[in-house]
Parts: structure tokens; C-alpha cells; sequence
């Protein structure tokens, strides 16, 4: 089954207490495209501006990902530089230039529309709900966010999780939006806004799935050394919708799964600066690795 991204695409400037680098490929469509080609097809839909290096585009393409939906723009494609302390766990944005990105108006191509699988990456709100609006009846519409939105966009995103299936966001995040100082009751609140699905993405301390009459509970897979913690929220939701695209039926059993499996990703991710990691990975890691986490959390 097909997998609809829409999102960024960027050139990142990168420096950790390990290193650094320079104009690397990022974006979160990059991250959860990338992660998601694991277990099926995907479509991409963003922007790029003329001095987007074409080894990148062969980065996409070798890993089987569609760019129909990908547009190049006169101009400079979106740059984000940053940098992170030891503890990995927030970053200082030292400069954003939106450039082209600051005018992204997405197209969904003819061959895009049937996709069954829609993920709506951290971008306007008002863009997310476009997009729904131009594909047919998919089997699943997962959406992300980030702090920005939720002060800038409020009301449109609101409107927006009416519209979706499941929602994936952070900690503070999810506290910023309802207003919820306790992580459960805020998951609660947030399902009661519309997605019956809600994944709370912890970072270094692992994730929760929450539905209407349960939760469940993923650590962090324990890791010896940490390079580069960017884009580990996408590669995790290229993951768990990689996953759910695979499973004929969205059952408890299989979104436990999904996390897992989008826990794992993430693990490879944070391996290296940019994408490295993920343009290196086999699938024969991938599957080691989640026997290795069942291992680790079985008792």
C-alpha cells in the first residue's frame, strides 16, 4: 500500500558536542520518507529550490521513493541550522531561512491521490487540511505538529484533528495544546478532539500509544553513542506508519507494533549526522534490532 508524505525537505547546518556538518540533507519528509521506503512505497510531495544537489535526488530515488510530487522553485531550497548541547534533547536554532519552503503550495499529483496511507508532516496546518482535500477516501490519515502551530495556528489545527485518524506529537507539545500539565489527561483531551489515535513521542525516555481504552508503553532502546538527534521524531513516524501500511487490519495488537517499530528507526537515525544512517541501513539491521528491543523489554 502506498505512503503519501507532505512536508519539508531542507539542507541542514548541523553541530553537536561530536562533530558537525554542512548543508546535509533533512527536512521531515526527507527523515520519514527515508524510514518509511523500509516497508513499502512513498510518495513525497515538497519543495526545493534550484540548488538542490542532484545527489540528493538519487538519494530518494535509489531508496525507491517517488519525487512526481517533488517541486523545484526558482530560488534557494529551506535551510535550518543548529546546534545541540550534551544532552541532545533541545536544540539552539541558530538561523532558519524559509526561502522557497515559505511559499509551498502542494500540489498532490493525479497518481498521488488514490495513496491509502496520508501522512501530514510538521508543516500550516492550513496546508495539511489542503492537501486532505485533494486526495480520495485514504484507509488512514496520520498528522504531526510542533509548538509554532499550536501558538500560531490554533483554531486551524483544531479544525484539522476533526479530520484525522491518529496524531503524533510531543510531550510538551501535547501540554501546550490542552492545556494539560499531566501527560495522560492531556492524551485523553486530545482524543476527544477528534483522532482516535494518539502517539506522545518521549524522546531519549521512548514513546506512548494512547486509545480511547488503553495505553501502551515503549522505552528507548539503549544506545552506546548518540551523534545527531535530528529528524529522530520523523524517521519514528516513518516507521510506525512504514508498519501500519503493511498489516491488513489497524488493530491494538498491530499499532503496539508500529511503535516498536517506529522506536527502532529512530534508534538508527541519532547513529549519524543527517541521513547517513538511514541511506547506510539494511533491513537485516532493522529486524535484529527488533528482536534485540524485545529482548531488552521482555520479563
Amino acid at each position: 500500500m502506498s505512503i503519501l508524505v507532505v512536508g519539508s525537505v531542507a539542507l541542514d547546518t548541523i553541530q553537536t558536542p561530536l562533530g558537525s556538518c554542512d548543508d546535509a540533507l533533512g527536512g521531515s519528509a526527507t527523515y520519514f520518507s527515508l524510514s518509511a521506503s523500509f516497508f513499502g512505497p512513498v510518495n513525497l510531495v515538497g519543495v526545493v529550490g534550484t540548488d538542490f544537489p542532484h545527489h540528493c535526488f538519487d538519494i530518494f530515488k535509489r531508496k525507491g521513493i517517488s519525487l512526481e510530487g517533488l517541486q523545484v522553485k526558482e530560488g534557494k531550497t529551506f535551510r535550518w541550522v543548529g546546534e545541540y548541547g550534551w544532552d541532545f534533547s533541545d536544540p539552539r536554532t541558530i538561523a532558519t531561512h524559509l526561502n522557497v519552503f515559505s511559499q509551498f503550495d502542494p500540489c498532490i499529483p493525479a497518481a498521488y491521490t488514490k495513496s491509502r496511507y496520508v501522512f501530514l508532516a510538521n508543516i500550516d496546518p492550513q496546508i495539511q487540511a489542503k492537501v486532505l482535500g485533494q486526495v480520495r477516501k485514504p484507509k488512514l490519515i496520520i498528522c504531526d505538529t510542533m509548538d509554532y502551530w499550536i501558538e500560531n495556528k490554533r483554531e486551524h489545527l483544531l479544525k484539522l484533528l476533526k479530520k484525522v485518524d491518529m496524531f503524533l506529537l510531543n510531550e510538551t507539545e501535547a501540554r501546550m495544546l490542552t492545556h494539560e500539565a499531566n501527560v495522560v489527561r492531556a492524551a485523553q483531551a486530545l482524543i476527544k478532539l477528534g483522532p482516535a489515535t494518539v502517539v506522545i513521542k518521549k524522546g531519549e525516555h521512548g514513546a506512548l500509544l494512547f486509545m480511547k481504552k488503553s495505553v501502551f508503553c515503549v522505552p528507548a532502546f539503549l544506545l552506546e553513542s548518540i551523534f545527531d538527534p535530528t529528524g529522530a521524531g520523523d524517521t519514528f513516524a516513518g516507521g510506525f506508519v512504514g508498519y501500519l501500511s503493511r498489516c491488513k487490519t489497524i488493530n491494538q495488537a498491530n499499532l503496539k507494533r508500529a511503535v516498536v517499530y517506529g522506536s527502532v528507526m529512530a534508534t538508527f537515525a541519532v547513529e549519524d549526522f543527517s541521513i547517513r544512517r538511514l541511506v547506510s541501513l539494511r533491513k537485516p539491521e532493522v529486524t535484529k534490532r527488533v528482536r534485540e528491543f524485545k529482548k531488552l523489554t521482555d520479563f
